[in-house]
């Protein structure tokens, strides 16, 4: 017979209530870490923030931190190696994003876009450009702030993906 599901024990996975939230730490802005947590909080939804380094979080039975040894894409590894299909990670990191669709993940950006396999192959191609261009000696500039209107995209995707786990 199997144990009865502990949601305060840190061993269980709490796969009996809704899918994980998994977030790519190493490189999420502050307000949607902050929008991360809130949302959890509300909807008592698990969630694991994974790094390879300490990240604040307050302290809390559903939003926990994962570090990680520092190393190549550890952080990564881990939350592939855990994440289940059905689950969410929030990341832009698109190597990491494909890896967690091909384990049936879903996959969400800090500015609230939905990463699939009919959008990936394409950002991929664009990011892989980019990054010819910058070889090459272009100045392609860096990524845009992360903008009050990316902060309620992201706010509202998360909460339209949270209410369809319900």
């Amino acid at each position: 017979m199997l144990p009865l599901a502990n949601p305060t024990d840190q061993s269980f996975s709490w796969r009996c209530h809704m899918p994980n939230l998994w977030v790519d730490a190493d490189a999420c802005p502050r307000a949607a870490r902050d929008i991360i947590v809130r949302a959890a909080e509300r909807t008592h939804t698990p969630t694991r923030f994974v790094a390879n380094h300490q990240i604040p979080l307050p302290a809390s039975k559903w939003v926990k931190p994962m570090t990680v040894a520092s190393g190549f894409d550890a952080a990564d590894n881990e939350i592939v190696d855990r994440l289940a299909s059905g689950d969410l990670i929030i990341t832009s990191d698109l190597p990491l994003a494909m890896e967690a669709l091909e384990k049936g993940a879903q996959v969400m950006t800090t500015r609230g876009e939905t990463l699939d396999r009919n959008n990936i192959r394409a950002r991929v191609q664009m990011r892989d450009f980019m990054e010819t261009l910058r070889a090459s000696g272009e100045h392609t500039g860096g990524p845009k702030g992360y903008s009050d209107s990316d902060r309620r995209e992201f706010a509202n995707a998360l909460d339209r993906w949270l209410a369809q786990q319900r």
